[in-house]
Formats: C-alpha cells, sequence, structure tokens
C-alpha cells in the first residue's frame, strides 16, 4: 500500500525509460487496486506487463470492497498474486481460499503468481518444506496439475521479509528445488518448465547472485520496487541469467 498517482506515474516513466525496449526478463509491476487503470494506460504498447496483488475468490455478487479477476482482467491486468505472505497472515487466507483465487483468476485468462512460504516459527521448526507442500499441494489438489502451465510460483521466506534475517541462495534454491519436485512429480514436463521466484527482500546488491541460483527463475520484489534505479538493477541481473 505504497505510492500516489504521482509517484507512480514517475515510478513507471523512470521504468520504461531504463529498460530496453525488448528485455530479455519478463517485467510486471503489480500496483495497488486503485491505480491499475491508470498504469494500464501508461503501460500500453510497453514490454512490461501488469498485475494486481489480489482477487476475489468470488466471479460476481454482493461481496462489498472486493475486485473480481474479470475486472482485473477488464483494466489490462495479464498477472494477479495471490496467498500473499500477509494476506495470509494479517487477512487469514487460508490454503483453501487461496486455491480458490488461483481457480478464479485463471478463469478469466489471469496468469496467478502463486505465493508459498513459511514463518520463522515453521523454520526453526523446520517445517519449511511440509508447509510448502501444504500450501502448493492446495492448488494443485483443486485445480489440477494442468493448470501450472498458466502459473507461476513464488517462493517468500516470510521469516527474511523485513527482519534483519537473510535466506542464503543455497536456502532460496534448496526450497525452489523442493517446489520443483513436487510438481514435476505429477508431471515433469510442466514442472522443468515452471517459473519459480524467490520473494525474500531480493535487492541490486543480492539479485545477482540469487539468480544464479538453477532453480530460482526470477524475483517477486518488495521494497525495492519502489525505487526506480534498485528495481533497475535488479531487472539488469535478471536479463543476465
Amino acid at each position: 500500500m505504497h505510492g500516489t498517482r504521482a509517484e507512480n506515474a514517475d515510478l513507471i516513466e523512470a521504468l520504461l525509460l531504463g529498460l530496453p525496449p525488448q528485455p530479455v526478463a519478463e517485467i510486471a509491476v503489480c500496483p495497488t487496486f486503485v491505480y491499475l487503470w491508470e498504469a494500464a494506460r501508461q503501460l500500453k504498447e510497453s514490454s512490461i506487463s501488469l498485475g494486481a496483488q489480489s482477487v476475489c475468490a468470488e466471479s460476481i455478487g454482493a461481496f462489498t470492497g472486493e475486485v473480481s479477476a474479470a475486472m482485473l482482467k477488464d483494466v489490462g491486468c495479464r498477472y494477479v498474486i495471490v496467498g500473499h505472505s500477509e494476506r495470509r497472515a494479517l487477512y487469514k487466507e487460508d490454503d483453501a481460499l487461496v486455491a480458490r483465487k488461483f481457480l478464479a483468476a485463471q478463469a478469466q485468462g489471469l496468469t496467478p503468481i502463486l505465493c508459498v512460504g513459511e514463518s520463522l516459527d515453521e523454520r526453526e521448526r523446520n517445517q519449511t518444506m511440509q508447509v510448502v507442500s501444504r500450501q502448493l499441494t492446495a492448488v494443485l489438489d483443486l485445480a489440477g496439475i494442468k493448470a501450472m502451465r498458466d502459473a507461476v510460483v513464488a517462493y517468500e521466506p516470510v521469516w527474511a521479509i523485513g527482519t534483519g534475517k537473510n535466506a542464503t541462495p543455497a536456502q532460496a534454491q534448496e526450497v525452489h528445488a523442493h517446489i520443483r519436485a513436487e510438481v514435476v512429480a505429477r508431471d515433469a514436463k510442466i514442472g522443468d518448465s515452471l517459473r519459480v521466484l524467490y520473494g525474500g527482500s531480493v535487492k541490486a546488491g543480492n539479485a545477482r547472485e540469487i539468480f544464479s541460483m538453477p532453480d530460482v527463475d526470477g524475483g517477486l520484489i518488495g521494497g525495492a520496487s519502489l525505487k526506480a534505479d534498485e528495481f533497475l538493477k535488479i531487472c539488469a541481473a535478471a536479463q543476465a541469467h
């Protein structure tokens, strides 16, 4: 929940000027709902895709304050984040609801970015793989393995976001490999082609090393995406891999 109309416009303008016309890496921005339409207009004809930060699990009806997948599609979104750690923790979105949001997004042709990850307590209890598998399985069981052809998974180690604790590239790789293996076990071709992003406080200073890991296909960038120079350096690191 950052930015104003003017700040968003300045940020997107800086990205448009700073990126090559046809970047190798795919790049998307996910503003808050009320600024999606203006961002879509600014990004028109550009190589940057538009995404939303959440979506309602229902398609239409009396759900005051919610935003449907059809509405997001209508204003120009290609992606939508589902199951972000803050939505799970602060708004008590459970695995079942996240799976329904995933389905709702795909039903309208949006590509869901499914977030999974463990808390500090779960990490210290050695429950990382168990938690990630549970979150992923909830979606796989409801949507089916073929749904992963048009989806992205993002691993968020909640304990490494804004806490001063850092996940090493090796720790990121370990969980990413586990996520891929879970999907490969159901369909090898889909698992091999699945994009798995890392969302644990990626910055310009650590992006290149993180992106060099074999199962890290990119990043879900938080605070660093609010500064154009920082985000452009992360994009450059992604393009190098």
